[in-house]
């Protein structure tokens, strides 16, 4: 009787052992929080997963900076490790949110490029790893563009691309949209040669000199021209779902973006494959010089209560080659040298989609090589601020009201000549003339408006303001 009671107790705690292993398990792995933007991240966070079984990571396609900010300020919600703009690291790192991560890099300096490693440094002290560098190139569609009789391998000036623009706008096409995105205002200025800001080696002077700036001027001029003429949409803002629509059915031709873009053109605009090609920047003379639109670096927060599984997931994503080679495949542009030099890389002709299939996206033309031409020909010298986070987001508030007032003339303007000519809407009723915009309000007015600005906010950080 006892071994038989003996026998059932033993198999009673064998099922509730049972029933704990298969109901009760419980995840032990270190779990790190990452926003970042970049299509191909959730594929390497995978990767790096089967490679480091101890650390979950979750991937949050979180941007913008008023959501890291705002995170900041309440206290809670922070990710662990977050993709910062090249222009964004020295604004946090002085602010000391992000973690000094110097002894974990040593050696690393050689293994990026000059500009991206330089980028993430602050003080003698490192605050992140390069992921890319934004080397600008020009995105087009090749088949609108030869619909439009214009072969834009031929433009290589700022006068050549005005010229193809009215072209295109006779078939019913934008050359490009721009509703003022700063990022890409600035690097247009750095492009035409423009230093309108300085900070100095000890960090509290800051020249803001932006009315003033030969390059500044001849950029805003241009642009202002493009704009008048109604040559760029100023409705769709860049990465909106509206923009994304107008690049995929062709109604905006063409982008001047990072060497970042691949990616994201797969990513956004997805039946574009085969379509789009890319070609060297053109400039206001005619010289292959260029500038950098964007590229970003992952930095791990101050905050974080797992600094080793977060760097150790930095390093994979930044310095490990199988986890730069995943981003490559993407469509990502790499910050080290011995990618940017390899075979592999520059005679890529496919882009690695989220489902991990090849996609010939550029028609099969070698795109990094042209890419890779565009880094060699980025000119040295353009400085960011100190605050260069406020300066993009004030931009809305002050150049943005050109853009406005632009777009609501050109509006006003198209239903006045449409009514003139006894036009109707294409349902048949009657179109209504909007309300006149008012005073004009040039792109420079919104210059001389974000110059101010600027200084104001500068002094009251407490820099010396020239």
């Amino acid at each position: 009787m006892v071994d038989r009671t003996k026998r059932i107790m033993a198999a009673a705690c064998a099922s509730v052992l049972l029933a704990v292993g298969a109901c009760g398990e419980t995840d032990t792995r270190t779990e790190i929080v990452v926003w970042s933007w970049e299509p191909s991240m959730e594929a390497v966070a995978r990767q790096f997963e089967a490679n480091n079984p101890d650390i979950r990571v979750t991937i949050r396609n979180t941007s913008g900076y008023e959501n890291l900010n705002s995170a900041i300020q309440d206290g809670y919600g922070l990710p662990d490790v977050a993709q910062l703009e090249y222009f964004a690291i020295q604004q946090y790192a002085v602010s000391g949110q992000l973690l000094d991560i110097t002894d974990r890099v040593s050696g690393y300096g050689g293994f990026y490029t000059p500009g991206t490693w330089a980028s993430v440094q602050l003080g003698g002290s490192t605050y992140g790893l390069p992921m890319d560098s934004g080397p600008m190139a020009f995105f087009y569609n090749e088949d609108v563009f030869a619909q439009a009789g214009v072969d834009a391998t031929k433009i290589r000036t700022w006068d050549d691309y005005y010229e193809a623009a009215k072209k295109l706008k006779k078939i019913g096409v934008y050359i490009a949209a721009d509703t003022g995105d700063a990022s890409f205002y600035d690097a247009m200025i750095w492009l035409a040669g423009g230093h309108p800001f300085a900070t100095s080696a000890d960090g509290k002077t800051v020249t803001v000199d932006l009315t003033g700036d030969d390059g500044t001027k001849i950029f805003t001029e241009f642009w202002q021209k493009m704009i008048d003429e109604g040559l760029i949409d100023t409705k769709a803002e860049t990465w909106s779902e509206k923009w994304k629509r107008q690049l995929g059915s062709g109604d905006v031709a063409s982008v001047f973006a990072g060497a970042w873009m691949p990616a994201m053109l797969l990513s956004d605009v997805p039946g574009g494959a085969g379509l789009w090609r890319v070609a060297q920047m053109p400039t206001a003379d005619g010289r292959r010089t260029n500038a950098e639109n964007g590229g970003s670096s992952l930095a791990v927060l101050q905050s974080t209560r797992k600094p080793d599984a977060a760097f150790r997931f930095v390093d994979y994503v930044c310095h490990d080659a199988a986890g730069i080679a995943e981003r490559v495949d993407g469509g990502a542009f790499p910050a080290d040298n011995e990618t940017l030099a390899s075979a592999d890389f520059l005679n890529k002709t496919t882009v690695k989609d989220q489902r991990g299939i090849s996609i010939p996206y550029f028609g099969g033309q070698k795109f990094n090589s042209v890419l890779s031409e565009a880094a060699e020909n980025v000119s040295t010298g353009y400085q960011y601020l100190p605050f260069e986070v406020y300066a993009r987001s004030d931009f809305s508030t002050t150049v943005g009201k050109a853009y406005a007032w632009s777009g609501a003339k050109y509006e006003y303007e198209t239903a006045k000549d449409r009514i003139e000519a006894g036009l109707t809407n294409e349902d048949g009723s009657e179109i209504k003339l909007p309300e006149h915009p008012g005073k004009r309000i040039t792109l420079m007015d919104g210059i001389a408006d974000w110059q101010k600005d600027l200084k104001e906010y500068g002094f009251n950080q407490g820099f010396t303001i020239r």
